[in-house]
């Protein structure tokens, strides 16, 4: 069985620290892989939340003295997010069009999504459905700088 042991966390590393960076800056992700990336790579590499948990009961049966920091430890496991947590928060949720169209559209005007700079033809599923956006001939659109989704004009 191979032993491996961490360093300790300093009192003055963030909540939720799993290592600290060769440019002093604090890393808190749960593997290694990709840690301290952009920041010259990992200086010292922590207790993890799922090793914090044994020393967590390891100092519950010892004396008094070791109760405030068994509470430090279960308060920075419980504070570390998980990867499954960062991964959720930065995917895009996929938009799909609201079933009504915004009033005011008909024949010869195109939606100009604002926001995208982006037109489209009255055929187009988003044509007035976008976030953001006005109706407007389809020459005022070009003329404002927008362009066609996906570079088909109206017909």
């Amino acid at each position: 069985m191979i032993a491996t042991s961490y360093a300790q966390a300093p009192a003055t590393a963030p909540a939720g620290s799993t290592g600290m960076c060769k440019d002093g800056s604090y890393y808190s992700g749960a593997t290694r892989k990709g840690a301290c990336k952009g920041h010259k790579g990992v200086k010292d590499w922590y207790a993890s939340a799922s090793a914090a948990q044994p020393k967590v009961a390891a100092a519950a049966a010892a004396p008094a003295a070791a109760a405030p920091a068994a509470a430090a430890a279960t308060t920075a496991a419980v504070a570390a997010p998980t990867m499954a947590t960062k991964v959720k928060e930065s995917a895009k949720e996929k938009f799909t069009p609201p079933a009504t169209a915004v009033a005011g559209g008909g024949p010869g005007l195109v939606w100009v999504n604002t926001s995208s700079k982006t037109y489209h033809c009255q055929s187009d599923k988003w044509y007035g459905r976008t976030k953001e956006g006005a109706y407007m001939s389809e020459a005022d659109a070009k003329a404002k700088g927008n362009h066609a989704d996906h570079g088909k004009a109206c017909q």
